[in-house]
């Protein structure tokens, strides 16, 4: 297509989840309400964790950067969707749009590497206990921790900077309540071929490696499991497991659905009440799914509930 007959577009309209005025008073309320229990949540889980000794293992070391994705890509999200509710211009520039996208696909992929990080610890500490320690050690656990960081970052450095290179010379109206890179996709007039491949290549890599570690990690575990003795160990090693698999479940059930599809198959509107899940309702859930099902983290609570009720 001749440069002549492109528009540049300097910003992008977010169209959300719904235009009825009355509904998105509702939605206002309600994602505000959980978006401040996201924000509550995770920071107390990271609080918890760093100002409790009995805390100090590689398991809530991994907890405590968990909490601090699932808070960092909800607040790449949330905020502008919450004032989206109430203004009158749902409007969103070139760069917030690019900025946005990188930050909620750097966080997100970095989450199912740290995933999967937690699943090797807990293979180690179920099948190998007496080597865990020098296993994950605090080096190894910090490696990991920025080899996820690093890894999601360029990983969304390559979707972001493609996408953005494309031509948008239609409309501008993205049919999301963020930027995702399938509207984006949808939107542009460019050829985005090479997009999908890269898409579904290295979103296939991440998520698909990231679900075999985990996968195998467990089918050790399980086995691990089966061969104690015990009924109350059983369920005891159990319990250590189960906290992850309910994140990993939520997590990953949705990742899949979204980006695993060829482009023919995508529904935007079904796809938005997905979105709304993975980007803003389990980012709350992970705080309680670790915290209500988790003893430690239990016991450490009422020690400090107890220590402050002491106090006065």
């Amino acid at each position: 297509m001749p440069r002549g007959n492109h528009t540049t577009v300097t910003e992008f309209i977010l169209f959300g989840l719904t235009h009825c005025p009355e509904v998105e008073v509702v939605l206002f309320v309600l994602f505000l309400a959980i978006y401040v229990t996201t924000l509550v949540g995770n920071i107390g889980i990271i609080m918890l964790i760093y100002t409790n000794s009995f805390l100090q293992t590689p398991m809530y070391f991994f907890v405590s950067n968990l909490a601090f994705l699932d808070l960092s890509y909800s607040s790449a999200i949330a905020p502008k969707m919450l004032v989206n509710f109430v203004a009158q211009s749902k409007t969103i520039s070139f760069a917030g749009c690019a900025m946005q996208m990188y930050l909620f696909a750097a966080f997100a992929e970095a989450e199912c590497l740290i995933l999967a990080a937690m699943a090797y610890d807990r293979y180690v500490a179920i099948c190998n206990p007496l080597l865990y320690i020098p296993i994950m050690s605090r080096r190894v656990c910090v490696s990991l921790i920025a080899g996820a960081y690093i890894s999601g970052s360029m990983s969304s450095l390559v979707h972001t900077s493609l996408t953005f290179r494309l031509s948008f010379c239609g409309s501008n109206v993205i049919n999301h309540f963020f930027c995702d890179i399938p509207p984006l996709l949808a939107l542009s007039c460019s050829d985005t071929h090479i997009n999908e491949i890269l898409l579904f290549a290295l979103c296939g890599f991440i998520q698909t490696s990231t679900f075999l570690v985990i996968l195998v990690s467990y089918a050790y575990v399980l086995a691990a499991i089966l061969r104690i003795h015990s009924t109350e160990g059983r369920h005891k090693a159990f319990n250590t497991c189960t906290s992850h698999l309910i994140a990993v479940a939520l997590f990953y059930g949705t990742l899949l659905f979204m980006y695993l599809r060829p482009s023919s198959s995508y529904s935007l509107d079904a796809d938005k009440v997905v979105s709304v899940f993975y980007t803003v309702v389990f980012p709350m859930l992970n705080p309680l799914i670790y915290s209500l099902r988790n003893k430690e983290v239990k016991d450490a609570l009422m020690r400090i509930l107890e220590r402050n009720q002491f106090s006065q």
